[in-house]
């Protein structure tokens, strides 16, 4: 091997290394999972970036929107509207006394909304076009046009929408009598017809719409006209057909009526009841009078019996007697009481002087006796008396209930005699008076049904429109404007949010957890197959790598040699690009390094640095070559390359084996850096197998081609095997066609720096 070959150790006087910063510790390991930045506020700007990566689909969707709706607003039939104001009261207005025979019940919440279907009926509809003849106009049965042009292909869309939300009214079946050519014109006038409730209000808006603006005013103004005909010819008919019933209930009545009285005129003359009713108000009235006499003598013999009574039971006692209203009453009897005191006085003075046989006291005795039995005497006329008074009350209530009992007899019999008298006289009376009411009221409905009165006004006119309502040119282009932008930039979101591969920094950071170490440009040039920095590269590509060069010698602090894994999540992401470039960066700067490809699958970097492929890791791994005979110099300073050898059947093998981990160990002494080129993690296993055995894991991210989950899954794979991260290069990045997507990393006047006898 030449007198630079790796083998001898190299001193620290060689080569100084680059100054690391300062001698403080290290900083904190970063691992997979740990987002050691945090997710940045979100700026407007990240917005901007997003539309301006997405400029094209931005653009497209905006042009399409844009161009559609100007051709069809330029290219169709401007449609004319016309519109008529109703007006639709809930009750006619009224000139005679009288109700009509027919009444709608026009307070019922469901009167307006009956109107408004009557409006869009289809009887209305053909009512109209008989009476315009409309049946063959162009409008309502257009004749068959094979043309095809550019609005009609724009607006066929569009018609066949309108279609859908105007085609005929749901529940509305043609009519038994119409013809399919007439079912299909009747759908289409109605199409074009709209009824629009003013709210709050009795009026309603009818609006018809037509390419020739006089026949749209034409048309709205006689579906008014016939509206307002068809209802006072509904209310005519009603009249007549109510007149005619009454006709025929009349004649029917006046026969009943005829027939009644005829009966009851027989009664009479069979049973002599011309004076009947007098004489049954005679009997009700002697009826009543002998009721109450009945119940006066009644009332009075029960005062009279209870006044005997009381006065037989109190004869024997004297001194209850003589408290009797009767008695006190009778002036003889107190006559006699007084008597009897005087001389019963006397004999009490005289008993003292005279003895009981003295003639004086005899004489008094006798007189005192026969005043007492005068007393008695009196007494027992009085009782006598009212004894009498009882027994003729008594006598009394008994005449008159006898001939109040003969009363009700003869009042029974009367009635029976009038029953069927009043059953006939009631039932004249009522035939009559519905007859008369059944003549009042066909009077009445003859005249009503020749009166013309509606409740249904046309408050304006229509009139021939001036201004197309559609296609509304400012609207249009506004609605084109505004629709654009907004599924444009809803579009360019929508595929920012479906598009998980990472494409910045920030995402690589977020998701990834890693630090980053830098960001490579993405190479437009054919020519340059195999870039290197040394060998004619954009500036910008050149100084990117020693970024990644500088990031990488600060983000470790030990000493001697540093292995160092390079590896991606899957093929073409950029990694054998980034492995070359970085150990010739680290070379330029004065470390020595070698570059191992153990892609022995799909090796490139013997290519890249035009080294014949063999011998190389695999000839040493399994004892075909020395190491010295496999290191080849390359035509940098300081950087030798290994090519991956012979292709062999085992590579996981071969790295994992015992005698890798050896030959790892023995590059230590005698070079700064060893970098590992390694196949795609996700594509097979021996990344994982070489990344516990070096220092750390560089890990490559092609922008816009890595799904973060995919780059996840393989950041776990690597963790499982105990690897060690260095970093992440975010590789690939276009530069050229999304500067502004990254203008926070680069700006194109940062390559003012890159490029000699330019001043700064």
């Amino acid at each position: 091997m030449s007198e630079q070959s790796p083998r001898a150790p190299r001193s620290t006087e060689e080569s100084p290394r680059i100054l690391m910063a300062s001698d403080s510790a290290p900083p904190a390991p970063y691992g997979y999972g740990s987002n050691i930045l945090g997710v940045d506020e979100v700026h407007l700007s990240d917005y901007l970036r997003v539309l301006y990566k997405r400029r094209w689909t931005v653009l497209t969707a905006f042009l399409i929107v844009a161009l559609s709706v100007c051709v069809y607003t330029f290219t169709a039939t401007p449609i004319y509207e016309a519109r008529v104001q109703i007006l639709i009261e809930k009750e006619a207005t009224n000139v005679v006394s009288f109700k009509e025979a027919f009444e709608q019940n026009q307070v019922a919440d469901d009167y307006y909304q009956t109107q408004y279907k009557i409006l869009q009926s289809r009887a209305l509809a053909r009512r109209t076009l008989d009476a315009l003849k409309l049946w063959d106009h162009q409008q309502f049965n257009p004749k068959p046009d094979d043309s095809l042009t550019v609005g009609k292909m724009v607006t066929a869309p569009v018609a066949l929408v309108s279609g859908w939300f105007k085609g005929s009214k749901p529940g509305e079946a043609p009519l038994v009598d119409e013809t399919r050519t007439q079912s299909s014109t009747i759908d289409r006038f109605l199409s074009d017809l709209t009824v629009s409730p003013i709210r709050n209000s009795r009026l309603v808006d009818v609006r018809f719409e037509s390419p020739d603006a006089a026949l749209s005013a034409t048309v709205t103004n006689a579906l008014a006209r016939a509206y307002i005909d068809q209802n006072l010819e509904f209310k005519f008919l009603s009249s007549k057909e109510a007149s005619d019933w009454l006709g025929e209930r009349l004649a029917e009545q006046r026969k009943q009526v005829e027939a009644s009285e005829q009966a009851v005129q027989r009664y009479r003359e069979q049973t002599d009841a011309v004076s009947l009713e007098e004489k049954q108000n005679i009997v009700v009235q002697k009826l009543a009078d002998l009721n109450a006499a009945v119940t006066r003598a009644k009332t009075e013999r029960i005062q009279k019996e209870a006044a005997y009574d009381q006065i037989r039971v109190l004869q024997n006692d004297r001194a209850a007697l003589d408290t009797f209203p009767a008695i006190l009453s009778n002036t003889f009897i107190q006559q006699q009481k007084g008597e009897l005191a005087d001389l019963q006085r006397q004999q009490a003075q005289l008993s003292d002087k005279l003895g009981p046989r003295h003639p004086d006291m005899v004489k008094l005795g006798l007189a005192i006796q026969t005043a007492e039995t005068k007393i008695q005497g009196e007494i027992s006329k009085v009782v006598q008396s009212m004894r009498n008074d009882y027994q003729q009350a008594q006598a009394q209530e008994q005449s008159l209930t006898n001939a109040l009992d003969q009363q009700k007899r003869d009042a029974l019999d009367l009635n029976r005699k009038g029953i069927e008298y009043g059953v006939l006289a009631r039932d004249a009376a009522s035939n009559r008076q519905i007859f008369e009411g059944l003549m009042q009221r066909t009077k009445e409905t003859g005249i009503s049904g020749e009166l013309k009165t509606s409740n249904i006004r046309v408050v304006d006119t229509a009139e021939t429109p001036r201004v197309p309502v559609r296609p509304n040119t400012r609207i249009n282009l506004l609605l084109a404007l505004f629709g654009g932008a907004t599924l444009a930039i809803g579009l360019a979101f929508f595929f920012e949010y479906l598009d998980n591969s990472i494409k910045s920094p920030e995402e690589m950071k977020q998701h990834l957890g890693l630090p980053f170490l830098g960001m490579v440009p993405a190479l437009f040039d054919k020519a340059i197959e195999n870039p290197l920095i040394n060998n004619g590269v954009p500036p910008n590509f050149s100084e990117s790598f020693r970024s990644v060069r500088t990031n990488l010698l600060f983000s470790s602090a030990e000493e001697g040699g540093r292995t160092v894994v390079i590896t991606s999540t899957g093929p073409g992401e950029g990694k054998t690009v980034v492995a070359t470039n970085l150990g010739v960066a680290l070379a330029e700067a004065g470390q020595r390094v070698l570059l191992i490809d153990a892609d022995m699958r799909k090796p490139r970097v013997h290519i890249v640095f035009d080294k014949p492929q063999e011998p190389g890791l695999s000839n040493v791994l399994v004892g075909n070559a020395k190491s010295s005979e496999s290191v080849h110099k390359t035509t940098v300073p300081g950087l030798w390359v290994m090519p991956a050898g012979l292709h062999p059947p085992n590579p996981a093998e071969l790295l994992g084996s015992k005698r890798f981990k050896d030959f790892m160990a023995s590059l230590a002494p005698h070079f700064d850096w060893v970098i590992v080129d390694t196949p795609p993690v996700m594509a097979v296993t021996d990344s994982s197998v070489v990344a516990h055995l070096v220092t750390g894991v560089l890990f490559v991210v092609g922008a816009e081609m890595t799904s973060r989950h995919a780059a996840q899954r393989a950041l776990e794979q690597l963790e499982h095997a105990r690897a060690k991260f260095v970093g992440a290069v975010l590789n690939r990045v276009d530069l050229q066609h999304n500067p502004y997507y990254y203008s926070q990393y680069y700006r194109r006047e940062y390559s003012d720096y890159y490029q000699k006898g330019i001043p700064t």
